[in-house]
């Protein structure tokens, strides 16, 4: 499977259909694999004339998992005081 290579993180992806096509990046959230999106629904995207991406998300499915830097605080950050990663309340 290919991958996407920033610094020490990777990104796992699969695309679908012909490249020189419009790009179509399919999002499915936080902490969810590219499996979420069927891949009948990707492959169907593809014949309506789109180059289909899925990707999993950093620390789920083939993706870095980047376990040392802890549990994010999720609650904070959705109140808009997001904490560095790494750091501790």
């Amino acid at each position: 499977m290919p991958h996407a290579q920033i610094g020490d993180l990777e990104l796992e992806y699969e695309t679908f259909g012909d490249q020189s096509m419009p790009p179509l990046l399919l999002v499915m959230g936080l902490a969810y694999q590219m499996i979420e999106w069927d891949e009948r629904v990707c492959r169907l995207l593809a014949e309506r004339g789109f180059w289909v991406i899925r990707y999993d998300n950093r620390d789920v499915g083939l993706s870095t998992k980047m376990d040392h830097l802890g549990v994010p605080d999720l609650l904070a950050a959705l109140a808009g005081n997001p904490v560095p990663p790494g750091c501790a309340r």
